[in-house]
């Protein structure tokens, strides 16, 4: 037994030779006359070794809000996510510098285990570290709404998935074949083009049996994993912690998230000993499980006085997991606190705050045509029904083991109907079209803005409205105004001037 103290108390083990460190939770508290398992952190390498860590309280049960700076990557490709039980801080890799490799993301949490804010600080340090995101939330996109307006492709079906997913196969190729051309071998990061990650939330509902679109989401996912990681292009599942047969049942896809950045929240028993099972863990390892709340078991008698309420106060341990392709895959961590504490009506501003004001990265030009009409399309809610609903009838005449899935891998997607999509320069265009007189850039974006389409923000117009210019499809009818071809350019304007970084 251990003596009271407020001191941090830390026993290092070894077992003899020949035997390896197991243990039960239950008989360890016991053992050191704690009654709150919370208290304990438990490390080892799943071998003769381990560290025992014993608290006066729970070291996790308060982390601070999570910064911009935190999710600024380091020279290694790293961002800080949160802090281990001993105060350090614990990384998360978006990218490798090193090999020029593109990363494989996987994500578990059960139900409230805080998978979905998780997410969003990701998603946030993309949109931070100018990488590009496609986001399907098939959860209708209730798991992540603020992520809409933030990344730069936001969908919120199977279909749309499937999209998303022929498209950076498209995207992939369309790299590959350039990087060849070009003699190299590996990824340069913004060297010309930005890192693409694409982005799967609640992946059951894409790859569970049953789903109509299982084996080719799987077939894709697959060859995004093996393919993309040289030309760029990352690919990340979230996920109930369930069962790993949900992802697609396929062995070569589970082999390929074992070397991808795997999070583990609150689990279930079935899932822990899948990842055992399936290699994500190495045999012998433990973890100390999660509890749902920080409340610690205690016996109470029907004569104590005790307010029942109390029970439903406890704190919960949103948050906490661990990292395990990280170097200290066995030492629990608790990710930076995202957004509200309480439940909110409407978008959280803390997590919009966290995203910032600025437009999110976009696909390089020289992949749009790879991308497809898919991505073309993709703010063009008639026309992404039309495509949603083609993919929705190929799968009706689909046979399973019918060699689709390769086929529509590198496919760009349904035809769109219509014509092209219509760009923000086409929206200025009209505006300048209609209007009676020269604009100022401000007075346009009001203009764009009113068109009921996707809302856009001042620098992106000013921008567009630059290019135009150049390509001598507005014209330039004095200082800071704009008219539509036919109005006498001002030679005294800075062709420049309003320009601003993109």
């Amino acid at each position: 037994m251990l003596p009271a103290t407020d001191e941090v108390v830390e026993l290092m083990l070894e077992a003899p030779q020949g035997q390896i460190i197991t243990y039960d939770l239950p008989k360890l508290c016991s053992a050191l006359d704690i009654t709150d398992p919370s208290r304990i952190a438990v490390e080892t390498d799943g071998g003769r070794r381990a560290i025992v860590t014993v608290y006066p309280s729970n070291p996790l049960a308060e982390v601070r809000a999570v910064t911009r700076e935190d999710l600024v990557m380091d020279r290694h490709g790293r961002i800080a996510v949160g802090r281990y039980h001993n105060g350090r801080p614990a990384r998360r890799r978006l990218f490798d510098p090193a090999s020029g490799s593109a990363q494989r993301f996987l994500l578990f949490g059960t139900t409230g285990a805080g998978k979905s804010r998780t997410l969003q600080m990701e998603l946030a340090a993309e949109k931070i570290n100018g990488i590009v995101s496609w986001l399907a939330d098939l959860k209708h996109g209730q798991s992540v709404p603020e992520a809409e307006d933030n990344v730069d492709w936001f969908g919120t079906t199977p279909e749309e998935a499937m999209l998303a997913l022929r498209s950076g196969a498209g995207v992939t190729n369309e790299r590959m074949a350039r990087y060849s051309a070009m003699g190299r071998t590996a990824f340069v990061l913004g060297r010309p083009d930005p890192l693409l990650h694409i982005r799967i939330e609640e992946a059951n509902r894409l790859l569970e049996k049953g789903s109509p679109y299982r084996e080719e989401a799987t077939f894709l996912i697959r060859e995004l994993g093996r393919t993309g990681r040289s030309v760029g292009v990352g690919v990340g599942l979230s996920a109930q912690a369930s069962h790993l047969e949900e992802l697609g049942g396929s062995d070569t896809l589970r082999a390929m998230l074992k070397e991808g950045e795997v999070t583990l929240l609150r689990w279930s028993s079935s899932m822990m000993r899948q990842l055992v099972a399936d290699g994500l863990l190495p045999a012998g390892v433990q973890l100390m499980p999660i509890p749902k709340t920080l409340r610690p078991a205690r016996l109470v008698s029907q004569f104590d006085d005790v307010d029942g309420d109390d029970e439903d106060d406890a704190e919960g341990t949103q948050g906490t997991a661990y990292i395990l392709s990280g170097p200290h895959p066995t030492a629990m961590m608790r990710h930076w606190r995202v957004g509200s504490i309480e439940p909110l009506e409407g978008m959280d501003p803390e997590i919009l705050a966290l995203y910032g004001d600025d437009d999110p990265a976009r696909l390089e030009e020289a992949s749009w045509d790879a991308a497809g009409d898919a991505y073309a399309y993709r703010y063009d809610r008639d026309a992404m029904a039309a495509m949603c609903a083609a993919v929705a009838d190929e799968q009706t005449a689909y046979t399973p083991g019918g060699g689709r899935a390769p086929q529509a891998a590198y496919g760009t997607g349904a035809p769109a109907p219509g014509p092209r999509a219509r760009l923000l320069e086409d929206r200025i265009t009209d505006v300048l079209q209609a209007a009676e007189g020269p604009l100022s850039a401000d007075e346009v974006l009001d203009a764009v803005l009113a068109d009921g389409g996707k809302p856009v923000k001042l620098g992106s117009v000013r921008n567009a409205l630059t290019s135009l210019a150049d390509d001598g499809d507005v014209v330039r009818a004095g200082h800071g105004l704009y008219a539509a071809p036919g109005a006498t350019e001002d030679p005294s304007e800075d062709p420049s001037e309003d320009a601003v970084p993109g």
